[in-house]
């Protein structure tokens, strides 16, 4: 398919009204504190712009096609694990990271077990965010390979700029306001692609009569373990990851944030569906297409242009402000959790700012550099791997902080956040096709939470007697 202008105008439409949006936003960043919460400042509205900004993008839209493309209903995981994840964010999580004034992860995590913890706890987490952000730069060469046969190299290059323009000088205000206006023309785009594939299939009986039941029509068509390991990748990856927390905190009470959050888990499981119907349609009557370009090529070919350039314009910015999103909670664990506490204690607002946006600058390029020597592999599979090694570093240490703060010790959450990730890593190398690395991840981290807080408890208190 070309593109004919009808599209083009529908792309430029749709980059030039949230680019604006985030650029706004940027005028109204005065500080780092500004840049990284947003002054706690936010409605609910925005707190939901944030969380979905970050959350809607490469994966959950051309990654859940793709992946329906090839295995079917099971695709739907990953957003339904957005939306528990967010529901736990809200309800059993908010209140404890509001009040705490931390502004990182790592930051919460230091007020029970010390400063040591804050810098391997920031490297493990960025680094399991980094995988994410792979995935997403897959996505944007995907679109721009299916709407302008364009070389990798030039895409994941435009992609570079478009990121850094979408949160450069906005920070956590230019994700949510964009992520707002994004929310609303992602459901637009959504519901567009799967209203057309439901209905030029003939609704369920056009789907059901070409297709078995398993593995289309089954959550479990990769196998049980398999899928239950995707959710629950999903599910600690939110609860682990700093730009979501970013968000929660960005609320000007925890009531606007709690309401943000639970907005974000309702909105989230719809959107899956719609790729799903998309790709099972492809999977009917286009067998043969790049998986990774399978909701692309949908939109070009079955959408009226004005209205397919809208959406491939809106998707091109799912995927910038995913990339965007992950990209600013690295540089603010990095500036807040390393360059203040072990670089330079004294510097300033101006050139802490300063700082983040030039690592803002340089993980948007080693990113691209990445992807591009990755590319055709699975998107969501880097998701999936990105959110388990962020669970396997944080999510036990962190709610060891929040329910049991007087029974963990301080070595016990740094050997933690160190092994559980290590396991995990190690694990994924050594046996990839055994079970999934987020298992044996985890309960190296459980385990080594428990046993060393008896043992260094118990040692304390031997000394003392």
């Amino acid at each position: 398919m070309i593109l004919t202008g009808s599209h083009i105008m529908g792309v430029l439409f749709a980059i030039i009204l949230i680019m604006g949006v985030g650029l706004y936003a940027g005028s109204k960043v005065k500080s780092s504190t500004d840049f990284s919460t947003g002054g706690r400042k936010a409605g609910w509205p925005l707190v939901t712009g944030t969380l979905l900004g970050t959350f809607v993008g490469g994966a959950s839209t051309i990654g859940t096609a793709q992946l329906a493309f090839q295995f079917g209903f099971s695709a739907w995981w990953y957003t339904i694990g957005g939306g528990i994840g967010f529901i736990i964010l809200g309800l059993g999580m908010s209140k404890k990271f509001y009040i705490s004034s931390a502004e990182t992860i790592p930051q919460f995590l230091v007020n029970t077990y010390g400063r040591h913890i804050g810098a391997i706890s920031s490297v493990f987490t960025s680094v399991g965010i980094f995988f994410n952000l792979v995935a997403q730069v897959l996505s944007f060469v995907a679109l721009m390979g299916a709407m302008f046969h364009m070389n990798p190299i030039i895409s994941s290059s435009i992609g570079v700029v478009f990121a850094l323009a979408y949160v450069l000088f906005g920070g956590i205000l230019g994700t949510g306001f964009a992520g707002l206006a994004k929310l609303f023309l992602v459901y637009f785009a959504m519901l567009s692609c799967g209203i057309a594939a439901y209905f030029t299939m003939g609704g369920v009986g056009g789907f059901t009569s070409v297709l078995p039941a398993f593995p289309w029509f089954s959550m479990f068509g990769r196998g049980i373990e398999k899928e239950m390991a995707a959710v629950f990748s999903v599910l600690v990856g939110i609860l682990s990851t700093q730009t979501y927390m970013q968000a929660v905190v960005s609320a000007k009470n925890l009531r606007e944030s709690r309401k943000g959050a639970l907005a974000a888990a309702l909105l989230s499981p719809p959107i899956g569906i719609c790729g799903i119907l998309v790709g099972l349609f492809m999977r009917v009557n286009f067998p043969n297409t790049l998986s990774a370009e399978v909701f692309p090529t949908f939109i070009m070919q079955f959408l009226p242009p004005i209205v397919a350039g809208i959406v491939l314009g809106t998707l091109l910015i799912a995927v910038i402000g995913t990339w965007a999103g992950l990209t600013l909670g690295i540089s603010t664990m990095f500036t807040r959790d390393i360059y203040q506490k072990y670089i330079k204690v004294n510097a300033s607002g101006k050139e802490t700012l300063l700082v983040q946006r030039g690592l803002i600058f340089s993980i948007c390029v080693i990113t691209a550099i990445i992807a591009n020597g990755n590319a055709g592999s699975l998107i969501l599979g880097w998701t999936y791997l990105s959110q388990g090694l962020r669970g396997c570093t944080a999510l036990f240490p962190l709610l060891g902080a929040m329910l049991l703060p007087r029974f963990v010790t301080p070595i016990a959450g740094v050997v933690a956040v160190t092994l559980g990730p290590l396991v995990n890593i190690g694990w994924f190398v050594l046996y990839p096709k055994g079970i999934d690395p987020l298992y044996p991840g985890l309960i190296a981290s459980a385990i080594a939470l428990i046993v060393v807080s008896l043992w260094t408890r118990k040692k304390v208190e031997s000394n003392k007697a």
